[in-house]
């Protein structure tokens, strides 16, 4: 008779991945993903190396489950908060508010799938410019939505949202470099908000 495995045995071994792979978030964030190692992040997650290997053949294997769940995790939440907002201003805002939250109580996640490292790693291309092509949809979605009801001037709301998601990547980047981010996190909402409208030419 074949080995089934029960439930409870199913979910310890979920647990162990979802553990390693929340530590090697960590550790990838720190060390960039050439400098870290397999070793240290089964020594962070206090796991056997034979433990990595049972769920992930090499690194850079886990590196793109990583990036994958991620990005969903990130995009996924940007979504929900303009989706759920009625107006264009509220939308933006809700968008740039949510893209903070996450970055100042998940900073790991954002170093992960913004740092300029992940270009070099040819097998993340792919994913990079679907994950690139997904947050610009984001924002473009409500741009092209206020141009339709005449809320902003007619312009191209592809290349709007292109420059747009650029540039609140950088305002996110920039703000965890600073010791006192969350002080400052209500003024760069507004800020970011405020450029956005105008840059769209919304009064």
């Amino acid at each position: 008779m074949a080995y089934k495995s029960t439930e409870k045995t199913r979910k310890k071994k979920d647990a162990k991945r979802t553990a390693m792979m929340q530590t090697a978030v960590r550790v990838f964030a720190k060390k960039g993903y050439y400098a870290a190692t397999v070793r240290d992040i089964v020594n962070e997650a206090n796991v056997a190396i034979g433990t990595f290997y049972f769920y992930f053949p090499d690194k850079e294997t886990l590196f793109l489950h990583l990036y994958e769940e991620t990005a969903d995790f990130l995009l996924q939440s940007l979504r929900q908060a303009v989706n759920g907002r009625a107006t264009f201003p509220k939308q933006m805002q809700a968008g740039v508010q949510a893209y903070i939250n996450i970055a100042l109580f998940e900073p790991a996640v954002i170093q992960l799938l913004l740092s300029g490292s992940v270009d070099t790693i040819p097998s993340l291309a792919a994913e990079r410019e679907k994950f690139r092509d997904s947050l610009t949809a984001i924002w473009q979605r409500p741009i092209d939505e206020a141009i339709r009801l005449t809320h902003i001037p007619p312009q191209n709301g592809r290349l709007a949202a292109e420059i747009l998601a650029g540039g609140i990547d950088e305002v996110i980047l920039n703000l965890l470099k600073q010791p006192d981010a969350e002080r400052i996190e209500k003024a760069t909402v507004h800020d970011t908000t405020t450029f956005i409208l105008r840059s769209v030419a919304h009064y």
